[in-house]
């Protein structure tokens, strides 16, 4: 009795679909996880939940919906991005800035200095914690942001590493061979020697994935400390030396073809920033410090390291 129950609210959905439902739309979880919400598969889980409405009507897996169709997550509007384009950007993140939307403490999040859109919103593809600095990539397709952060994509990620401590190499081949951490095994694909003396010496390390606090976690793993990370590439991307901390820029036209390529998705049509943005981009390029006097605790300032698969 109570499964016919639990069953029927769905029963009925399904029978009265949404008016703007149609077989020649976009299936509703590709549409859904293009805004980022989560992967597509997630987001049949939400669906089935009884989360999602279409036009203020329960949605059902199998529903297709047009690019008029109202959509909404527990009640709340949802904002879509077009279909057919994508816009991606870097972003040279400092530390002390977080890489959620908003902050309970009130810090400075990484979304804040982004350009602001008509439509669509900025998906962060990956994350850094508070205190790294460094190479962050954000686009407005969020199936594409998915595709590159599930574990099977495999995608390198470089470090730029300063270690306190004294390094010997049977810990750097430890680390490459592979250490238990708490929550699975982990390794560098890669290190290099950055340069540097003493409690200054820096490594360019290579992770194929983006779990929390990895790279310090495996440095700790040998009893070392690391006083300064920053991620300086991402697959192909690198951050390039024009883009200081704070400044976003454009990715060109191959960059961004090399990120669909790795998420092994069909790449769509890329939509370049406005007049405004790069205005806002060259006065930012324009900005430029004094010089910073040679220091023992600068990073070294050769081009990083990429290595091969």
């Amino acid at each position: 009795m109570s499964k016919r129950k639990l069953n029927a609210p769905r029963a009925a959905a399904a029978v009265e679909a949404p008016a703007s439902a149609s077989s020649n739309g976009e299936k509703l979880q590709k549409v859904l996880a293009r805004t980022g919400l989560g992967s597509r598969r997630e987001m049949e889980r939400w669906i089935e939940q009884g989360r999602i409405a279409v036009d203020g009507k329960p949605a059902v897996l199998g529903d297709r919906v047009g690019d008029r169709a109202r959509l909404s997550i527990d009640g709340k509007p949802i904002e879509r991005p077009p279909a057919a384009e994508t816009r991606c950007i870097l972003y040279h993140k400092p530390t002390g800035e977080v890489c959620s939307r908003k902050d309970p403490q009130g810090r400075r999040t990484v979304f804040e200095r982004l350009p602001k859109l008509k439509s669509g919103r900025w998906i962060s593809i990956g994350r850094l914690d508070f205190n790294t600095s460094g190479l962050l990539l954000f686009t407005t397709d969020g199936e594409l942001a998915n595709a590159l952060m599930h574990p099977s994509a495999n995608i390198e990620r470089e470090y730029m590493v300063r270690v306190m401590g004294a390094v010997e190499e049977p810990m750097l081949q430890q680390m490459r061979d592979g250490v238990m951490l708490e929550d699975g095994p982990a390794r560098f694909s890669d290190i290099q020697d950055g340069g540097g003396d003493g409690i200054n010496h820096w490594y360019y390390v290579v992770l194929m994935e983006g779990r929390n606090r990895e790279v310090r976690r495996l440095w700790e793993s040998q009893g070392l400390t690391v006083s300064r990370l920053k991620r300086v590439r991402y697959g192909d991307v690198f951050i390039p030396s024009k883009v200081k901390q704070g400044q976003w820029a454009e990715l060109d036209a191959k960059e961004v073809k090399g990120l669909y390529r790795l998420a092994g998705l069909p790449q769509k049509q890329l939509k370049r920033s406005s007049v405004k943005e790069k205005e806002v981009m060259e006065r930012q390029f324009g900005k430029r410090k004094s010089p910073v006097p040679a220091s023992r605790g600068r990073p070294p300032s050769r081009k990083p390291h990429k290595s091969h698969k």
